[in-house]
């Protein structure tokens, strides 16, 4: 089929090749192979450019992690200098290297919560991975080798490798692959827009939600229960918002059963919400955090895991008894990505970024909110510089289109023509621009935003209900 489908490309192109011989991750093969792939060339600020010459303008980051925007020459000379001076220096056995000794002084300054001690990894999926695996031994160590079970969301998403995958509450992320693995639940989302009952307002939709979790709790035996997960906000799962009163509704469920929460702030970390934490937005109070993403502004891969010092003190007696602590990866606290992550927090501190992204945020929101009487939007929601779209059939009613229509994806190609770059989460259009955006390209980008939906508009008028 590759071949078939390939050969309308120019023999020898990017695109050809690219048909010939890449698996990609997170997309739809049968379209890919029907339409091809976009050759992105290079990128600068919030703009990226084609092999064919075209501009976009950057509306989601790169995947939510494009912090500081592309070509930014103070993280290019910080890696060309590391990677002079030490390459690459492995952390098993004791050894270390000072980027990431200092990055970890770093992160546990900045962190909302209790952070004792910080283990590096590459990725969101590889850190939650590692929360999984900590918990367990953890648990173990104390004499609580019962609590093995973790709690995730519907919607929520955090990661796509085994442990992650499971987690992950997306079912396009469990077709085929035999996930959830046994042992990873999921409660409701607090995705009020759909799931609140007829005439339940935000609070008695939080009351329910954390009922639903007591229960569960309960059916699964409190004492079989490790961790809670979440996002601040569910990025991936449609841009979920949760009401004001969410997070500490749930807090009370977990602190009654003495269960650590873990804050996933992949997508939500260093500035999106308009603060440092999505946590401090929400209003969560984590035990332990993974962090990824726009730690390094997606400069280089690196994720890292925060746990307070009471879940690391047993470890240095167990690891003693066996002779090792067997957890690791061949790049933990890899120096050229702890040298760019460091100088990408510095930059965020000395250029106050996160107040600038709480400035933009606001005009951002603005716009955001003026797209609510489109024919075509059922919701718009969103914090900071982060925001969804919902497209419906009814905007009165909020009736969704059949999934099969494809209509979220019909906005996001001409979006994609008109020159913006955006993701669509089913019918639901995320938006997530790099935190150093300007007033007037915000501007843009929600102008491009509305061409498309007029262009979806006219493409689908005869499925929208009178």
């Amino acid at each position: 089929m590759g071949k078939a489908l390939h050969n309308r490309f120019p023999p020898g192109s990017i695109e050809s090749r690219d048909l010939q011989h890449m698996l990609h991750p997170i997309t739809n093969l049968k379209l890919l192979h029907q339409s091809g792939p976009l050759v992105q060339e290079r990128a600068r600020g919030v703009y990226l450019w084609d092999n064919n010459g075209k501009q976009y303008l950057e509306g989601m980051a790169g995947l939510w992690c494009t912090a500081l925007g592309y070509g930014e020459e103070e993280l290019i000379r910080v890696a060309g200098e590391q990677l002079r001076k030490l390459s690459y220096g492995p952390t098993f056995v004791g050894k270390t290297n000072e980027p990431s000794v200092l990055l970890a002084e770093k992160l546990k300054a900045m962190a909302p919560m209790d952070a004792g001690r910080v283990f590096f990894g590459l990725s969101g999926s590889d850190a939650n991975d590692t929360q999984a695996k900590l918990l367990w031994y953890y648990h173990n160590l104390i004499g609580q080798p019962r609590r093995k079970k973790i709690i995730s969301r519907l919607r929520g998403y955090h990661g796509t490798s085994l442990a992650a995958g499971s987690l992950t509450g997306l079912p396009q992320y469990h077709s085929h692959f035999d996930l959830p693995l046994p042992g990873f639940l999921h409660t409701e989302s607090p995705y009020y827009y759909r799931e609140a009952l007829d005439g339940e307002n935000e609070t008695d939709f939080c009351e329910r939600l954390a009922a639903s979790l007591e229960a569960l709790i309960q059916r699964e035996d409190p004492e079989k229960i490790a961790a809670f997960i979440a996002e601040p906000v569910q990025g991936a799962g449609g841009v979920i918002v949760p009401p004001r009163d969410y997070f500490p509704r749930i807090q009370e469920v977990l602190d009654k059963y003495e269960i650590i929460l873990i804050d996933d702030e992949v997508i939500c970390g260093f500035g999106r919400t308009g603060r440092a934490f999505g946590a401090q937005t929400v209003d969560m109070r984590p035990t332990t955090m993974t962090v990824a993403k726009a730690l390094s502004s997606a400069y280089l891969p690196i994720s890292a895991v925060l746990v307070p010092e009471y879940m690391y003190e047993p470890m240095i007696e167990a690891s003693g008894e066996v002779g090792t602590f067997g957890h690791g990866f061949t790049y933990s606290g890899h120096p050229v990505c702890a040298a760019v992550a460091l100088r990408n927090l510095e930059l965020m501190e000395e250029r106050e970024i996160f107040a600038h992204a709480a400035t933009m945020g606001e005009i951002f929101q603005h716009r955001l909110r003026g797209l609510a009487d489109h024919p075509l939007v059922g919701d718009v929601r969103g914090v900071g510089l982060m925001g969804g779209v919902e497209l419906v059939a009814d905007s009165q009613t909020g009736q969704p289109f059949e999934s099969s229509q494809g209509v979220g994806l019909i906005c996001a190609d001409h979006a994609l023509e008109g020159g913006l770059l955006t993701r669509p989460l089913g019918d639901t259009i995320a938006l997530c621009p790099p935190l150093v955006i300007t007033a007037d390209q915000i501007d843009e980008l929600f102008s491009k935003l509305e061409t498309a939906l007029d262009s979806t508009l006219e493409q689908v008028s005869d499925r929208i209900s009178a």
